[in-house]
C-alpha cells in the first residue's frame, strides 16, 4: 500500500502518459504525435481533464494493436479486471 500514499499530481500524470505516448513513436504520423502532445501539455497545465489524453491514448492502443498498454489499468480505470 506505500504507492498509495503517493499523490498523483498533473505532472505525474503527464510523465506517464508521455511514457505510454512512446510506444507510438515509430506509429503515429508527425500530426498525431503533436496533437498528443499537445494534449497530454494542456492536461499538465490544467487546460484539459485527464480523460481527454486518456481517451486519445487508449483509441491509439485500440488501432496499432499495442498488446501492452491494453492490459494497463490506467487506461481503462473502470474496466472490471
Amino acid at each position: 500500500m506505500e504507492g498509495l500514499r503517493l499523490v498523483a499530481t498533473a505532472a505525474k500524470h503527464a510523465n506517464v502518459l508521455q511514457h505510454a505516448a512512446g510506444y507510438f513513436k515509430r506509429l503515429l504520423t508527425a500530426e498525431e504525435k503533436a496533437e498528443l502532445a499537445e494534449t497530454i501539455d494542456s492536461c499538465r497545465r490544467g487546460l484539459l481533464p485527464l480523460i481527454v489524453p486518456v481517451t486519445l491514448l487508449g483509441h491509439y492502443t485500440r488501432s496499432y494493436g499495442e498488446a501492452y498498454l491494453a492490459r494497463q489499468h490506467y487506461l481503462r480505470p473502470t474496466r472490471a479486471n
